[in-house]
């Protein structure tokens, strides 16, 4: 009979999450991981082949949890509500948040991912253009590009930059930010939620 894991890959994906947060891409190190759970280097390599997979799945798994409930209140039509989840996402998930909406896929992850983890990356991406063309057609009639990049800037730009500034400084973004993102996608895309 084997001996069971001590350590989860979820385990060390959060150890991961919080390096980041706390110094960036450049502090997660295989070794910072493991001293910061106190597991042996190669039970880290037992899960992950390399750095870079760990830091691809950490990000896969937090673009994941951040889209299925922004995903889910876009498929319900409520575009107002969509517009307000990052702030509130945000502010519940400060580390995932900053992992996001501070460093690029491409800043934190070098060289070739694996197939598996390119799939999952590519299907994440369909998801959430195919929740964006679904609810601009539903609002529009029509998903043609310009009323698509109103909905994106409504939906995307104008949250994430909104609350950008205060992940730079480490901190969740005030109450004040849910009515001016309010505010905003009311100017851009009228009373329709």
């Amino acid at each position: 009979m084997g001996r069971s894991a001590k350590f989860l890959s979820a385990q060390f994906l959060d150890a991961a999450l919080a390096l980041v947060a706390e110094g960036g891409p450049e502090a997660v190190t295989v070794s910072a991981v493991a001293g910061s759970l106190g597991a042996p280097i190669g039970s880290i390599y037992h899960r992950f082949a390399s750095r870079d997979l760990l830091l691809a799945k950490m990000w896969l798994r937090t673009v994941e949890s951040f889209q299925a409930g922004f995903l889910e209140i876009l498929k319900s039509g409520d575009g107002l509500r969509a517009s307000l989840y990052t702030p509130s996402w945000v502010r519940s998930h400060v580390n995932e948040g900053r992992l996001l909406l501070l460093y690029e896929r491409e800043y934190l992850i070098s060289g070739e991912w694996p197939q598996e983890v390119r799939d999952h990356a590519a299907q994440l991406s369909r998801n959430l253009d195919e929740g964006f063309r679904t609810f601009t057609r539903k609002l529009f009639g029509r998903s043609a590009r310009p009323a698509l990049q109103r909905v994106i800037f409504a939906l995307v730009d104008v949250p994430a930059a909104a609350v950008r500034r205060y992940l730079e400084a480490g901190e969740a973004p005030p109450r004040i930010i849910d009515e001016l993102v309010r505010d905003t996608y009311i100017a851009i895309l009228g009373g329709n939620p």
